[in-house]
């Protein structure tokens, strides 16, 4: 962050709350002038919160390091001035968004810029998943696409993603395109932003994504399994109740305590399935209502998890496992084209690929890349993205990965048998890939910088006592991979990767083991031997980042 003198400091302040259209930041920051509190408004005046390939993610209030109307009014010119400039600006930009905080204003904002740069806007009806938007962009034919959602995070961040008109997420170069032209945006006088001129969708598109829904399931397959669902208190419940009733499956059961939207997210300290103690309140009412699986949306529902009963208790799967799950199902069902994950996902979806004869792809982190993978079938991610229709939706989405697990409970319950007994099945025929992440959530990005650096300069000759058999620095590219900041490991029966997050001040640690086994009476010993691996690397790997 830019130092910046205290005059220089109270200037920008007052240059910003002259301008700042909404009363409730306009209040917040004539507050913490009168306070003269310098060290808040460093922290917030002094840089501008970074526009990238996840387009901009931050806390909610004022100043130009944080989400606020001001903020996503310059980024919404930003990306009307890229749209004209690559000629496309009488296309139709679509803007989605979710329940957080300013959600709906922030929509608001954007359609009144569109519209006076020209462009057509049209808004989605209330607030829905964002799979919906992003079906949306191709269905109308949009030149681009915005929603409004912070997807998982707490609840004091919203965020803005950008799709272009192939229904994808923004990638190099046009993020930085867009970046300039956002740079390039002077005072918001300047900005036209009439009261009116957009369109307000009717529930056409929303209907019109329920029976794209169809595709997903085999026709005529069993529809028989029960579920618990929660919507994480977001934007999933409805469409994800009127897709399983479409499709026939048995009503879920509502945990109702987080059905509603509410942006506080009230029962959960982060709105992420994968958060520990999230996840509580859906085990409760399965242990009352004994389905055969428990689904799970985060806030957006673009993102799935799946929880199963496990000797006696509710296990979480881990992402990993349900896009292993998804993949032997789509091969059983006769699914061809291109299997892709992102590099930090297990190694195991290759082996299914690779046994079934199809093509296989690995790609940076993030639906953005996956969902531009030629010929693309099935992609997943490991932090619970599943994209099982890319013809639909080209990014990961939460409600047809849900439609399409519990298409595969339904099949194996026929045959009394359960998710976790194709997993067996799986570690038998491919190996055991066993899968664990070493998160660090921090206060001060440098921290993710100082240990970056430590493992560059330092790197580990081996760890859990498995030799490190090469070492890739990402930021030089590599397997033709475009470049990205993270870290490599290839290890004798081990593979780990660090890189930082690019949604969370987090670093983010990927591990994976492979252990053979021959039989299922094997499962347990090898279970054991990549428990016992995973806590060494996990404990090796924090000492040599110094985390």
């Amino acid at each position: 962050m830019t130092p910046v003198h205290d005059d220089d400091l109270t200037a920008r302040a007052h240059a910003w709350l002259a301008e700042d259209p909404d009363p409730d930041t306009r209040e917040e920051l004539a507050a913490l002038l009168a306070a003269g509190d310098r060290a808040e408004l460093a922290a917030r005046f002094g840089g501008t919160l970074q526009f990238g390939t996840a387009g901009l993610r931050g806390a909610l209030g004022a100043g130009p390091t944080r989400m606020n109307r001001a903020v996503v009014i310059r980024a919404a010119a930003g990306l009307a001035a890229y749209l004209v400039a690559k000629g496309r600006g009488d296309g139709l930009v679509v803007i989605g968004y979710d329940a957080r905080h300013k959600s709906a204003e922030f929509a608001r904002d954007t359609a009144a810029v569109m519209t006076g740069a020209g462009l057509r806007a049209a808004v989605l009806p209330r607030p829905l998943p964002t799979p919906v938007l992003a079906f949306a962009v191709r269905h109308l034919g949009a030149v681009a696409g915005v929603e409004v959602t912070a997807s998982h995070n707490p609840p004091q961040d919203n965020g803005y993603k950008v799709y272009l008109g192939d229904g994808s997420q923004i990638v190099p170069p046009a993020d930085a395109e867009i970046a300039a032209e956002i740079a390039a945006v002077r005072a918001l006088a300047d900005v036209p932003r009439p009261d009116s001129g957009w369109e307000t969708l009717d529930d056409t598109v929303l209907d019109a994504y329920l029976a794209r829904t169809d595709a997903v399931l085999a026709p005529g397959s069993p529809r028989t399994a029960r579920t618990v669902y929660t919507a994480m208190h977001g934007v999933g419940k409805d469409v994800l109740l009127a897709a399983f009733a479409r499709a026939g499956f048995p009503a879920p059961a509502l945990v109702a305590e987080q059905a509603e939207p509410d942006p506080d997210f009230p029962t959960v300290a982060f709105p992420n399935p994968e958060e520990p103690g999230a996840m509580d309140l859906a085990f409760a009412k399965a242990a009352e209502t004994r389905p055969d699986l428990v689904v799970a949306n985060d806030p957006d529902a673009d993102r799935c998890a799946v929880a199963v009963e496990d000797g006696g208790g509710w296990r979480m799967l881990r992402g990993d496992e349900v896009g292993a799950l998804l993949a032997a199902h789509l091969v059983d069902r006769g699914a061809r084209g291109t299997f892709a994950e992102s590099i930090v996902s297990s190694s195991l979806l290759g082996r299914i690929a690779g046994k079934a004869g199809l093509p296989y792809e690995e790609t940076l982190t993030g639906f953005k890349w996956i969902a531009r993978v030629d010929g693309l079938r099935y992609g997943y991610e490991e932090a619970l993205g599943y994209c099982v229709d890319p013809e639909g939706v080209r990014d990961k989405d939460g409600i047809t990965a849900a439609l399409l697990v519990t298409e595969l409970a339904s099949v194996l319950k026929e045959g009394g048998r359960t998710l976790l007994d194709l997993l067996d099945d799986l570690a038998v025929e491919h190996g055991l890939h066993a899968t664990d992440q070493l998160a660090v959530r921090v206060d001060d990005l440098s921290v993710i910088t100082d240990a970056m650096r430590r493992l560059r300069e330092r790197p580990p000759s081996a760890l859990a006592g498995l030799p490190v058999t090469r070492v890739e620095d990402l930021t030089r590219g590599t397997g033709g991979l475009p470049p990205t900041d993270g870290l490599r490991y290839t290890l004798d029966g081990a593979r780990v990767i660090v890189r930082p997050s690019g949604t969370e001040p987090k670093l983010k640690c990927y591990l994976e083991v492979v252990v053979p086994v021959a039989t299922h009476a094997g499962l347990p010993a090898a279970r054991a031997e990549a428990d016992e691996l995973l806590a060494a690397v996990k404990r090796d790997l924090s000492a040599a980042a110094g985390i």
